[in-house]
């Protein structure tokens, strides 16, 4: 008897176990379809969008869909995205990000948007493989520039290593997100994956991209050719 309700026991917990990581697997390849949905949005608005020679100059995307701000007296902001880089033969397969940050002030309220933020260095590059990086601190950033045709020639602008945009209404605009914090998602990465894989080993190309990731990294691909001058 105790063997048998040993047995029930473990085979309760495999499925418990299994069902768990389904779960947390179909969240993580909904949060990269919401990063692919972004994007597609993107693409939609090209006179208010990313300007050509901004785009083909990214070398890092990151994608957070709702990112959500809450506040009343001090304000919160947190959101789950993902970040693909450029590498020498396409876009690597997606790992893992969050982005946190606090303001402060008489503010009351709360808003969900989505951002994109673009990795114009090589040095951003670089610094997204560390475990966290605070914007405007370890990262120069700036408001993205909007409009097909619009140069980031700004001298703020020239000196960002990350442009933010932001998602509301439709309409994409740049935004200020100075101060706030991109962490790694190392749990979330390592369940999407099955094992443990640097940022390193991702973000340069040496993990062959998910099949659920694919249709994410198609619309990247579309979004941030490289232009004949670069």
């Amino acid at each position: 008897m105790i063997k048998k309700i040993i047995q029930v026991a473990c085979i309760s917990a495999a499925i418990t176990l299994t069902a768990s990581a389904a779960t947390d697997m179909q969240k993580l390849n909904e949060r990269i379809e919401a990063a692919h949905l972004v994007l597609h949005e993107l693409m939609a608005t090209p006179d208010k969008g990313i300007p050509d020679d901004v785009a083909a100059s990214a070398t890092c995307v990151a994608v957070v869909p709702a990112f959500k701000k809450g506040a009343f007296i001090v304000g919160a902001q947190y959101g789950q995205g993902v970040v693909t880089c450029r590498t020498g033969h396409g876009w690597s397969a997606p790992a893992f990000i969050q982005l946190t940050g606090a303001s402060f002030g008489f503010q009351a309220g709360g808003q969900s948007t989505d951002l994109v933020l673009l990795a114009t260095t090589h040095d951003a590059f670089q610094r997204l493989l560390q475990d966290k990086v605070k914007l405007g601190g370890d990262l120069a950033v700036a408001a993205g520039p909007v409009g097909r045709n619009a140069q980031a020639s700004t001298t703020e602008l020239a000196n960002a290593a990350i442009l933010t945009y932001s998602r509301s209404k439709g309409l994409f605009a740049g935004v200020d997100l100075t101060g706030d914090v991109v962490h790694q998602n190392t749990d979330d990465t390592r369940d999407y994956y099955g094992k443990d894989l640097s940022f390193e080993t991702i973000l340069s190309g040496g993990v062959p991209p998910p099949p659920s990731s694919l249709q994410f990294l198609g619309t990247v691909r579309q979004l941030f050719h490289a232009s004949a001058n670069h």
